[in-house]
Parts: C-alpha cells; structure tokens; sequence
C-alpha cells in the first residue's frame, strides 16, 4: 500500500469488508504470501456475520427463487406471523429485484442455482476445517447434528420425500419420530410429530466469537485494519485505489467482500448487479444455551434456533426492505412465540433477551458472486452468499483467492461471475 511506509516489497491486497467472508479472505490471501489491509467502516464481525445462527447449513441447495416457493408466497405474505415481508414503503424500489427474482424461477435457472449452491455448500465444512485448522482455532467448530421439524402429523410424508430428495444429492438425514426426539432434544414441545435429524451437520460456537478470533489472527500475521467507509473506487491495469475520508488506499489488487453494501463499490467499477438487501433478524435469549444440544429449524414456521455461546438464538425472516429502514419490532416477538412454542418452559422463564436486525447480500439466482472484473484482472468480488454467508465463507475466500492468485479453483467459478446478469 502506498500508505505504508515501509519496504515490505510483497504484492498488496486491499480486502473490502470485514464480516466473515472478508475475514477469511483477509486470512487466505495472507497466506498465499500478499501484504494484506482490511477495510470497513464498522467493526470486525458485527455486520450481517454478527446474527447468524451459527449452523452451517450445508442442506440448502434450493434457490430461494422456485416455482413451488413463488406458488406458497401470496399466503405467507399474508400471514402476520409469516416469514416473508415486502414493506410497502420499499416496494417500488424493491420491484425491480423481485421481476428478475421471479424470472429466476424457471427450471433451466433454478437447476443451474441448485448445483452451483450444492457444489459451495459440499466443499464448505472441509475448507472450514483447514481455515481453523490454521488459525489454531479448530475448537470453534462442532460437529453438533441439526434438527428439521414439523408439528403437523399430516406432513410426515412430505418430510420422507425430502430427506429422499436430499439423499439423491448425497445429503444424508434420517426421518425420526415423536420418542427419538426427546431423545435428541428433552426441551422441544411434545407438539412436534417428526423431523429429519442430519447427524453430518455442523455449527460454529457463536458466529461473532469465530469472527474476533479471525481478526486477531489476521492481526497477528500482520495485517492491517483501516475502519472507514470507501466514497470512491478507481482500477486499471496496474492497480486499485481505494479513497475514504481517513486515507486514500493504493494497492496491486483489491477483494471487494462488503455483503449487501457491495452494490455501491460494484457500480464505481463500472458494472451493475441485481443485489438486494434481505433484512434478517434474530432475538436471543441470554443464559438459555443449555436448553437445546443442537440447532432446530422449523419447517412450518420458517425460523431456525440455535445454541450459542451467548444464548439461545432464534433466527429468523425474509424481508426486502433495503439499508435504512429501523427493524419492525413485531418480527421480534413472532420470533419469541414461535421459540416458545417449540420450547415450552420458555413462556415459564424470566430471561434477558437482546434483539438484533441485519441485511443478507442476495441475488435473484441466490449465487453468490466470485469472480473478478471482467476487464481488470485485479479487482475482485466475492459477496452475496444471501443466507450462506457464514456456511460458505471459507470456501469462497479460498475461490476467490485462487483467482487472485491465477490458479485454478477447487470448484468452478463460472455459475458466479459478476457479469452473469449482463444481456448479451
């Protein structure tokens, strides 16, 4: 960097964001040998990476956009407790997005969608492995099993066909009832009928914890933090300059990994994107971690919950509602009804509770983009994951780096350059 004085003669990288996509991709590059800043505006670890649940959802290979999802989505947009919102205040600005989200629903699409996420989410758990293996911070991941359920007995087949399905791709789950339950998880209400237990699954401790380790280490390998906003992006042949109201960046090459922020930055270099800002919110419940071994996601209420270091977390809602508009503060008390419905002996509890809303950086296709610039080699992107971001960190920044590098992935970039949206 340009900034630096010093005669550290290394390639330098700027990496734009530090969530936790950014933070692995901080770390990768450093260790491919790069003289590494990390650049935000807020803190490390406390944008959308700070409320995830924690589990690694490596099932998630649909689309969010599909026919059978656009079929169910009138009813759940009517649903005051359901997990879908368009706020009408957003709606004409949002309009645009959910055309081309829409559009993305066609089987041709949606099949192409399904196997650049499965091929993410399959490699995902094994680069996890490496980063922490790395970073000395392998306890941080826990193989903890996850648990699908649903209350209505009627709906026992529809979950033999997805476990079948899911099978199909090489995801293994085992449908168990009411008995295995308890079981597996003492807490859950006697209400649930049946659910699908993955025994292959993962989660990390608490998503937040992972992200300061990451920074330290990152730190520690001498990387450098600048925290300010970027007003203007500018690349070439030769190099990439970053300028921000504390200091103006000047590096060999750039990672822009800035979530549901990037849209900005992408239209500074000179291309446009159809990233939209999901706002997702979780409530968790301080002291109560004990109350379920594992994570515990709701088929019919659309809401997962998990252990965590700092509490029980329930995570929850789709809502395309743009940056700026403050959180609607009845999701939080859907969230805590329906965690109370799940877990009785909540409604029974006093308990501290904090509450927190963040945007997920999504795409009409929900692939992530990974790729560089299509006319400057060494400006990069690697941002919306939608609600993969902490599942398929690590693997998007070992892409991502390999293409900094001019190496060859592990997996195929193609399903998720920057320029797939651009009509020939």
């Amino acid at each position: 960097m340009q900034t630096q004085a010093n005669t550290d003669t290394r390639s330098s990288v700027a990496v734009i964001g530090a969530g936790v996509v950014g933070l692995c991709t901080a770390l990768q590059a450093q260790r491919k040998g790069y003289r590494v800043t990390l650049v935000d505006r807020g803190e490390p670890g406390k944008g959308a990476s700070f409320g995830n649940a924690g589990y690694l959802a490596t099932e998630l290979i649909d689309p969010l956009s599909k026919p059978e999802t656009i079929q169910r989505a009138p009813r759940m947009l009517l649903d005051p407790n359901g997990p879908l919102a368009l706020p009408i205040r957003y709606l004409h600005r949002s309009l645009p997005w959910l055309l081309r989200f829409l559009a993305a629903a066609k089987p041709e699409q949606v099949e192409q969608s399904r196997r650049g996420l499965r091929q993410l989410n399959g490699e995902a758990i094994d680069a996890w492995k490496r980063t922490l293996q790395d970073v000395d911070g392998s306890d941080h991941l826990q193989k903890s099993g996850y648990l699908l359920v649903w209350e209505s007995a009627s709906r026992r087949r529809e979950a033999a066909e997805h476990s079948r399905y899911l099978q199909s791709w090489g995801i293994e789950s085992v449908l168990v009832e009411a008995d295995r339950i308890a079981e597996l998880e003492p807490a859950l209400s006697t209400t649930v009928s049946h659910a699908l237990f993955f025994p292959n699954a993962y989660q990390v401790r608490d998503p937040y914890l992972l992200c300061q380790h990451l920074f330290r280490v990152f730190e520690a390998r001498g990387g450098r933090f600048v925290q300010q906003s970027i007003d203007s992006l500018n690349a070439d042949a030769r190099q990439v300059t970053l300028t921000g109201p504390k200091e103006t960046l000047v590096c060999d090459k750039a990672i822009v990994c800035t979530g549901a922020w990037s849209k900005s930055l992408i239209n500074m270099a000179g291309l446009d994107v159809p990233l939209e800002a999901e706002r997702g919110y979780h409530l968790t419940l301080h002291g109560r971690t004990a109350m379920l071994n594992r994570p515990v996601g709701s088929a019919e209420r659309h809401f997962v919950m998990s252990p965590v270091a700092s509490g029980l977390r329930s995570v929850g809602f789709t809502e395309i509602g743009g940056l700026r508009a403050a959180p609607f503060e009845r999701r939080f008390k859907t969230l805590l009804r329906h965690s109370q419905a799940l877990i009785p002996e909540l409604k029974r509890l006093s308990m501290k509770k904090s509450e927190w809303m963040g945007h997920r950086p999504t795409l009409p296709d929900s692939l992530p983009v990974i790729s560089r610039h299509p006319a400057y080699s060494n400006l990069l992107f690697a941002f919306g994951n939608q609600h993969l971001g902490l599942t398929q960190a690590a693997i998007t920044a070992e892409v991502v780096v390999s293409l900094l590098c001019g190496e060859t992935p592990a997996i195929d970039p193609q399903p998720y350059r920057v320029d797939r949206f651009t009509k020939a």
